[in-house]
């Protein structure tokens, strides 16, 4: 009899044990606020596909994606925790280093940077420009235009402002300035304006573009979350050149002045322009990261008086979420 009625006792417990098993709340997916570097738009793409078809969500991730602009400061906002990870650029991240500020790139979105110059179609190349007036943003000074300088001999007195507005470039046939493929050159051509571009990176512009960028705390306390996001980052960005429908109807949803025309031009030009899968990443995978490209990006700033010397350049990056990914096409 007692040997039954603890054998009773068991079996209930058993079944009390799979019940409260069945009936518990799953385990919360991580949660991650990454902040893109401007209003949504094809270069966000992969980002927004992972999100979509579900990359994320498998990853254990609950990814929150917001949209830079012009008033904001994606730096501060990762440095206050606002933000666990960002889109940033090379330049930025060591600048940071050099004031001892804690940021650390751990994957490359683009294999090099998607700015260049947008000229007349009687330019024949970078070199043709020196000389002539040039438009080009306040940042630009801190940026591409000292490699300018140094690489063309180009001349300060040759700085026109850019106000984002391409009437001035319309009316003067003299006139070039700074640009992307997918903004500026678009509107060039729907205007029947006959342009040529020139991608910096293809010149030896050393940095790579718009680098998954977080902190040495959260690399430090959640590593395990920075590498899943990176992985369903990196496969978002595979799967969205591949078909961008589902990244794009979110793209949209965040941005509705986004047409379709300007979505589809924009893929075209990342496919043609290897952006994500040229470079490195053509043997090495998606999103490589390498330490001589950091070293040439550190060796260009000091020498155009933009970093200190002493900046601990090797702590602006870290290669161990993508060293061994190896995603491909």
């Amino acid at each position: 009899m007692k040997l039954r009625r603890s054998l009773g006792i068991v079996r209930l417990a058993i079944i009390l044990l799979a019940y409260a098993a069945l009936s518990a709340p799953a385990f919360a997916a991580d949660k991650v606020t990454f902040l893109t570097v401007w209003f949504a738009q094809a270069e966000h793409g992969g980002y927004y596909q992972a999100k979509a078809t579900g990359l994320y969500d498998k990853a254990g991730l609950d990814v929150t994606i917001k949209q830079g602009g012009p008033q904001i400061s994606s730096p501060q906002l990762l440095l206050a925790g606002e933000a666990d990870i960002i889109m940033g650029n090379d330049l930025q991240v060591l600048k940071a280093r050099e004031a001892n500020l804690p940021m650390v790139a751990v994957a490359a979105t683009f294999q090099s940077d998607l700015q260049g110059m947008m000229a007349h179609d009687d330019v024949a190349d970078l070199a043709a420009l020196k000389g002539r007036p040039i438009l080009i943003s306040g940042s630009a000074r801190s940026t591409f235009w000292p490699w300018l300088r140094a690489r063309y001999g180009y001349t300060d007195d040759q700085i026109r402002p850019y106000t984002f507005n391409l009437q001035p470039f319309f009316a003067d046939k003299t006139i070039a300035q700074m640009a992307y493929q997918s903004s500026e050159l678009y509107q060039a051509e729907q205007h029947g304006e006959k342009v040529k571009f020139f991608l910096f990176g293809d010149s030896g512009y050393p940095p790579y573009g718009s680098p998954i960028v977080t902190t040495d705390k959260m690399i430090a306390e959640k590593p395990d979350v920075v590498a899943r996001f990176v992985k369903a980052s990196l496969e978002g960005w595979r799967d969205y050149l591949k078909n961008p429908a589902p990244g794009n109807a979110l793209i949209k949803a965040d941005n509705p002045k986004m047409s379709d025309e300007q979505l589809a031009y924009a893929v075209e030009k990342l496919r043609q322009g290897k952006a994500i899968d040229g470079g490195d990443a053509a043997s090495q995978g998606i999103g490589i990261i390498t330490a001589v490209r950091w070293k040439q990006t550190y060796d260009f700033m000091v020498a155009s008086g933009l970093l200190d010397p002493k900046t601990e350049w090797q702590k602006a990056f870290t290669d161990r979420f993508v060293k061994d990914l190896k995603i491909a096409f």
